[in-house]
């Protein structure tokens, strides 16, 4: 999934993974994932948005670092040799974040493995980043509230959560 994020990077000009590229691959290999963003015509939406960011919706964004601030420090180690995910290069300071927050949230379940989920609900933890942006203008505005537990029944129906 990392790859794919990083791929979708490097072809879209931009310097450093996002949140955005990281919903994008997660949408792309993640069944569950996709079940919890909506049916058909909200997947459709939301990718249709991800798409279009290199042919202009995310232009503004290009030369531009991501970093919101809104997530708090999660220290946790993503990348070999680094002391954690936001001193290792190609990343945003966002996705960095997000990838530590979804490292804890599978800590706290006793887990020694992030799912789609973990990492989907780290990126809508943060309000501000370009995950969310691209999240709400495909009118997606709720999640299952399990995706915010970073648990593996959002599926099942467990609520919702408003961006």
């Amino acid at each position: 999934m990392v790859a794919g994020a990083r791929r979708r990077a490097v072809r879209d000009g931009d310097r450093q993974i996002d949140t955005a590229h990281l919903l994008h691959s997660l949408l792309e290999h993640d069944p569950e994932v996709r079940a919890a963003v909506g049916g058909p015509p909200q997947l459709a939406r939301l990718l249709g948005y991800l798409v279009q960011r290199s042919i202009g919706y995310g232009l503004r964004w290009q030369g531009s670092v991501e970093d919101s601030g809104a997530l708090a420090v999660v220290a946790a180690v993503a990348v070999p040799g680094a002391r954690d995910s936001r001193d290792a290069p190609g990343w945003s300071p966002a996705a960095a974040a997000a990838m530590d927050d979804a490292h804890e949230r599978a800590r706290l379940r006793g887990e020694p493995r992030v799912t789609g989920i973990d990492l989907l609900a780290a990126l809508t933890a943060d309000p501000g980043s370009r995950a969310v942006e691209v999240l709400e203008r495909a009118g997606i505005r709720e999640l299952n509230t399990a995706v915010q537990r970073g648990t593996q029944d959002c599926a099942e129906g467990a609520g919702v959560r408003e961006l």
